[in-house]
């Protein structure tokens, strides 16, 4: 697979992230030699399984890394006590 195509699809995964089913913007998807690295924070375990999917689809025979992190939307066990 040559760069141009690499890139292309590339382009049209971030797309789909951003306008599909997905609605995802907090993905950083960057190319790092022919590979491709996906960054950022999501709000569950479902985003991240959804845009691993996506990734698998339109990525497919790319090397594929991952940093995705899970935001933890819980409240705090105990008040914050300032001094």
């Amino acid at each position: 697979m040559n760069t141009d195509e690499r890139e292309y699809r590339i382009a049209r995964f971030r797309d789909r992230l951003a306008r599909g089913e997905a609605a995802e913007l907090g993905v950083r998807v960057e190319m790092r030699g022919t590979s491709v690295m996906l960054k950022g924070t999501l709000l569950s375990a479902d985003r991240r399984d959804e845009v691993l999917r996506i990734a698998a689809s339109e990525l497919a025979g790319i090397p594929l890394h991952t940093d995705l992190l899970i935001a933890c939307a819980d409240p705090p066990e105990r008040p914050e006590e300032l001094s």
